[in-house]
């Protein structure tokens, strides 16, 4: 009779135990998206502050939690009917993991939770022409304040090799599966340089697009959108108020290839001045494109000595250059594989440093 008396008391706890576990996940509290503890950084949609839509590779949310459970409530636009955003997931600054949407609703399980604070940034990998995703919060027991951000700013202008375009192998192998299966903008270099450099990162780029000419039958060029939330759909006016960096990077050439030394170069003047126009006080450094064979490398190194000696001469000494020392093109369709864009922004790294003594 006594065991039977342990062994309803045993049963007793352990069915408490498990109802208040239960009970305790159902309380999860959601908090909407314009919860002023929630951080966001990039091209972001606040026309619904209840559902910031977002199009632009490399756009982050960051957020601070208790508790051993969490979901992020992310809605897919879902575009052509198949294209599904990839995003990457990063918590506690511990190694990132990247998960693909499955539905125009997701319901996103943060995995492998301890009970206590924990972070968690989610940052798109994919870019505009993927469609857009909305955030609508997340739920969690409590929210808790971030530190502030960081107070270095870089914002890096591109094509496909900043957007993060053909570098991610990890899961499906070049040639396989959809062409943006392989992007990966949170290891793109830009956002590493930028992690590097303990600087917040805005990849303003766009796949095929040039300076004067952009592949693919695309009918933008990059001084047409540069001021523009949506970059392939050349719309929603930029507010550059919202985001004013230190060091501004110009990685264009690829897509245009050799192109007429007036033509070209009148262009890229005219860019830059138009960027200045923006950001006055900014560091704006000129690349080489890292992909680039050593026909286009000779020619691109040519045209930016003259660009950025033209701005050093009328007194404009912070527009610099800067040439990368080899071509990286292991990845898909000739991009950069994940390992190169490391080496990239190990370089990008080294001459920011340099330049502002950071």
């Amino acid at each position: 009779m006594k065991h039977l008396v342990y062994l309803f008391f045993a049963l007793l706890i352990s069915t408490s135990f498990a109802a208040g576990k239960s009970h305790k996940e159902l309380e999860l509290k959601l908090f909407k998206a314009d919860n002023k503890k929630i951080q966001y950084t990039g091209r972001i949609n606040f026309s619904d502050p209840l559902k910031p839509r977002i199009w632009a590779p490399g756009v982050y949310i960051r957020a601070k939690f208790k508790g051993s459970k969490c979901q992020l409530l992310i809605n897919d636009e879902v575009l052509g009917g198949n294209n599904r955003n990839y995003l990457e997931i990063v918590v506690d600054d511990k190694a990132p993991y990247r998960i693909q949407t499955t539905d125009k609703i997701n319901v996103i399980d943060v995995p492998g939770l301890s009970d206590g604070e924990h972070t968690v940034l989610i940052c798109k990998d994919t870019e505009s022409n993927i469609g857009y995703i909305d955030f609508l919060g997340l739920k969690c027991e409590k929210l808790l304040s971030l530190p502030s951000k960081p107070t270095r700013k870089i914002e890096y202008f591109g094509d496909s090799i900043t957007s993060g375009t053909g570098m991610d192998l990890s899961v499906i192998p070049c040639g396989k599966g959809q062409w943006y299966d392989q992007h990966n903008a949170y290891m793109s270099y830009g956002a590493r340089t930028s992690r590097n450099l303990d600087a917040q990162w805005q990849l303003t780029a766009l796949a095929g697009v040039g300076l004067v000419h952009s592949c693919c039958n695309m009918n933008v060029v990059m001084p047409q959108i540069y001021d523009k939330v949506i970059l392939r759909g050349d719309s929603i006016t930029w507010n550059f108020k919202e985001y004013t960096p230190d060091v501004v990077t110009i990685c264009l050439g690829q897509n245009d290839g050799k192109q007429d030394s007036t033509k070209f170069c009148t262009a890229y003047v005219n860019f830059i001045k138009d960027l200045r126009q923006q950001y006055p006080k900014a560091d704006i450094v000129c690349l080489t494109s890292p992909m680039g064979n050593a026909g286009l490398t000779d020619v691109l190194k040519r045209y930016l000595t003259g660009i950025t000696g033209y701005f050093n001469t009328q007194g404009d000494k912070k527009v610099t250059k800067y040439f990368f020392s080899r071509q990286y093109h292991s990845g898909c369709g000739g991009h950069p594989d994940m390992a190169e864009h490391e080496l990239i922004a190990n370089e990008l790294t080294a001459y920011i440093k340099q330049l502002k003594g950071w």
